[in-house]
């Protein structure tokens, strides 16, 4: 059972069941998922060819036998052929931006509905959500899964919703001001523009009723995180999803903030090396690799999410013996490869937020003139501390520099910026410029 002081941390009971009953479930679901899957016709075509039913799956284990799949076979079977039940059972349709391209569409039958809610549910009272409180989302709405993943869960717990979508920051701090929200809903990149504001317009942060954010949808450090939640007095926690195998909802942390707990009872989680794909051992990093075996209008089998993270086991203080994850240490097709050195923008973040007097907005710029890749990392100053004295900035740059180069191994040019040179952004950040393919030579 959950430790008394974590009980007001839980949602329902099947958060805490038991290793051996987390894995005894996983194993009938995911037979289940086995048979509605074979109503789609590329995993019947791979089923055949693997020789797969759902008799040979004898455990959970067995999900090693079960093909990959990638966001190219979502685009392949564009727009519903990983649809499982007849079109007259879905009741929402989702998608992926689609900035790269069409969209992955994702469909939601109204049972599928109510289990994500529940799952939002989940993490947002495992991270201090109450029913008494009022949340703002500041999330999308649209096809974009984040804005009404969150909305539901939030409506699930019992809170009040405030819809304000993203962007328009004037209207987010009218918002925040004059219905005294008690949490916040947005990605970390734009918790921090809101942040920046509250203090450009000279808002009293007492006069604000904010102590909680949930925060997600990109990767974020816990220097970061730190910066956060001084600047705005709250409790920060992390949240895991993607639209391909839901939305928000596949993990989320607890009070002990020792990594995010995965839904078990509703996925089933690997951590592999994306070359080999072959298991990493627990705590390295690897590509997180998910199966949905509960959903019905879209089972997806081990879907390669391109994360990267680390995996723990082990039961956690707060009671809950579900596998959890690290943050998202980058992603297998984001990572750069540097002069043959791999290198994730994180690991950049990481460096400039240790070294007192940079702002967490940054960009990463790579060009190639010649041969040699050539790298930028243009880093604002905090507010008072950019100087027009050439031996403070050259100072500041060296330590940047090393910072860098403890880290990545590399050597990076630094160039440093005036507080609100860099564009804020609503949604993600765009943190890397890479211009290497785009040179003509």
């Amino acid at each position: 059972m959950t430790r008394e002081p974590y009980r007001h941390y839980v949602w329902d009971s099947e958060e805490l069941l038991p290793r051996e009953e987390i894995r005894a479930l996983q194993f009938v679901r995911l037979r289940e998922c086995i048979r509605r899957c074979a109503n789609v016709p590329f995993y019947r075509k791979k089923f055949d060819e693997m020789g797969i039913t759902p008799e040979s799956i004898t455990s959970a284990d067995d999900i090693r036998k079960l093909p990959l799949t990638t966001k190219s076979d979502f685009r392949d079977n564009y727009p519903l052929g990983f649809l499982a039940v007849p079109r007259e059972q879905v009741v929402r349709y989702h998608g992926s931006t689609g900035t790269t391209g069409k969209p992955t569409i994702v469909a939601y039958t109204q049972s599928d509905l109510n289990v994500w809610a529940n799952l939002c549910a989940r993490f947002l009272v495992s991270g201090g959500l109450k029913s008494h409180h009022t949340v703002q989302v500041a999330f999308g709405y649209g096809l974009f899964t984040g804005g009404f993943g969150l909305h539901y869960g939030i409506e699930r717990v019992g809170a009040a919703v405030i819809p304000a979508a993203a962007g328009n920051t004037k209207r987010q701090l009218m918002l925040l001001q004059d219905m005294q929200a008690d949490a916040l809903v947005c990605t970390p990149s734009y918790a921090l523009t809101l942040a920046e504001a509250i203090q450009t317009e000279g808002i009293d942060r007492s006069k604000l009723a904010l102590k909680l954010a949930f925060l997600g949808s990109e990767p974020w450090t816990e220097t970061m995180r730190e910066n956060l939640e001084t600047s705005l007095n709250i409790i920060g926690t992390n949240n895991y999803g993607l639209s391909e195998v839901q939305g928000p909802g596949v993990s989320g942390e607890c009070p002990e903030r020792t990594g995010m707990h995965f839904q078990e009872d509703h996925f089933i989680v690997e951590c592999l090396d994306s070359e080999t794909l072959e298991a990493v051992p627990e705590g390295e990093a690897g590509e997180l690799v998910i199966s949905s075996i509960s959903r019905e209008a879209m089972p997806i089998l081990r879907y390669r999410t391109r994360d990267i993270a680390r995996l723990y086991s082990g039961r956690c203080a707060c009671g809950r013996e579900t596998l959890r994850m690290s943050r998202v240490i980058g992603r297998s097709d984001d990572m750069l490869i540097i002069r043959g050195v791999n290198v994730f923008p994180s690991q950049i973040e990481e460096a400039l937020l240790a070294i007192e007097g940079t702002a967490p907005h940054y960009q990463i710029v790579l060009e190639r003139p010649k041969t040699l890749d050539e790298v930028k990392v243009r880093v604002e100053i905090v507010q008072g501390l950019f100087s027009d004295k050439m031996t403070d900035m050259t100072h500041l740059k060296k330590r940047i520099a090393l910072a860098v180069h403890q880290i990545t191994g590399l050597h990076l040019e630094i160039e440093l910026l005036p507080p609100m040179t860099l564009e804020r952004f609503e949604g993600k950040a765009k943190r890397v410029i890479d211009n290497r393919n785009v040179m003509g030579r």
